[in-house]
């Protein structure tokens, strides 16, 4: 791609939404090698192509080809080569949580970080993949390699280039008690600002200060922030599905509710349209995580944000059976139930741990046959569903249509759908 002066060598560990955004975000004004392991996603960006949706990776990147952009980035599976010289190697892999152990399998952060250390003993490894708190001290000590910082991301899927661009403020945690590595977090998120958008750079504050908030917190403090961020927002999510139950059960106009609560300005006109549940890259995982680590602490509401996720789906599976079974009465014989898309937002391929799985996974149990439209999976099944592309048989044979997050596609077939999204946005 385009070459330009490039005042700091940089690698990226994987080319998900975090470490893709991030190299696209960094390339502008440093030198970047970002590194998969996957062949095709490689290859992808080395044709100026994304192998993730999101639509600012996707100008950046065309941009770029047409030579409209200076990025001083490339993607290679080589890891030696692209770590062998860097001043930080970011490591932004995935770190799923694993229920059985109750924990992030962090797996693949401690394998990139020994790639990074086989050819390259000084350069600070900066964790941007999500970890349990008090990981980063844990594996500093268990290597006995101190050049390790973290930085919590904050990144909407489809959104996270526009995200890092325009971010709310910069978190990068490191030891107080050492100067080196608070030198080197300070001039991590002053990488992260330069690339952010001017405008940015030169907003006022509320409080009177200039540009985008950068926090330089101890370790452990910005691994915290990460996790109860990202929970307190399921705990919205929870809140007004459990609001919106309510008002279902009790014959209430939801929407009319909603709006009254949320002119309140300590409440707050978002995050406050109701769904199947939270899902996606984040939040279940963040907030199992949490209160994994609460294990010995007193609480209650954290184990209850956990409970009510599950809870609101055994609800709407229970709406959809009943739609059904009217539907017997009615004479149609073995309804069939269509799910409309597996995404969790629009602008997003992602359905990692999206709501409507959940869903998908009790109707199954229920024996009610289902039938799934999504266009970005190849697969001819998922989750023991026919998976089909036509979207209008899907829309004549199915007989009720579930959809997570309402589209004006199906407007022509409004009377079949079942959906929450009672504002019609994400």
């Amino acid at each position: 791609m385009s070459k330009s002066l490039a005042k700091t060598k940089i690698a990226v560990a994987g080319t998900g939404y975090v470490g893709l955004s991030l190299a696209m975000l960094l390339s502008q004004h440093n030198e970047v090698r970002a590194v998969d392991l996957i062949p095709e996603k490689i290859d992808k960006l080395n044709r100026f192509e994304s192998p993730i949706r999101d639509s600012e990776i996707e100008r950046f990147l065309a941009e770029a080809k047409e030579g409209l952009r200076r990025l001083c980035f490339t993607a290679t599976l080589d890891m030696d080569t692209a770590y062998s010289d860097v001043d930080y190697a970011v490591i932004a892999t995935p770190t799923n949580y694993d229920d059985a152990t109750n924990s992030f399998d962090t797996s693949s952060v401690e394998a990139a970080i020994t790639a990074v250390r086989k050819v390259n003993a000084n350069a600070w490894v900066v964790i941007k993949s999500t970890i349990p708190v008090g990981y980063t001290e844990e594996l500093k000590s268990k290597l006995g390699d101190r050049k390790i910082i973290f930085s919590p991301e904050f990144l909407r899927e489809g959104k996270a280039l526009w995200d890092n661009l325009h971010p709310s403020r910069i978190v990068v945690g490191a030891p107080r008690d050492d100067a080196e590595a608070m030198a080197a977090a300070k001039r991590f998120a002053a990488l992260l600002a330069e690339g952010a958008d001017s405008i940015e750079r030169n907003r006022k504050n509320a409080d009177g200060t200039t540009g985008i908030p950068e926090l330089i917190l101890g370790t452990t403090e910005a691994e915290a922030v990460k996790l109860f961020v990202n929970t307190y927002l399921a705990l919205r999510v929870s809140y007004f599905n459990e609001l919106d139950t309510y008002c279902e059960v009790k014959n209430l106009s939801t929407s009319d509710v909603i709006r009254g609560i949320s002119l309140d300005p300590r409440v707050g006109n978002f995050y406050n349209n109701p769904s199947f549940g939270y899902g996606g890259y984040c939040l279940p995982k963040d907030s199992k995580q949490l209160l994994a680590n609460y294990r010995g602490v007193p609480q209650d509401l954290i184990r209850a944000i956990v409970a009510a996720n599950s809870t609101r789906k055994d609800y709407i599976a229970e709406q959809i059976e009943a739609m059904v079974v009217r539907l017997v009465y009615q004479g149609v014989n073995q309804p069939v139930v269509g799910v409309y898309r597996l995404t969790m937002k629009s602008g997003s391929d992602n359905f990692r741990s999206s709501s409507i799985q959940g869903v998908i996974k009790r109707l199954r149990n229920k024996g009610i046959p289902v039938e799934v439209y999504e266009p970005t999976l190849d697969e001819e099944e998922f989750l023991g569903c026919q998976v089909t592309h036509d979207f209008q048989s899907f829309k004549s044979r199915c007989d009720v249509i579930v959809a997570n997050r309402w589209a004006d596609e199906l407007s022509d077939v409004a009377e079949k759908v079942y959906t929450r999204d009672l504002f019609k946005r994400d």
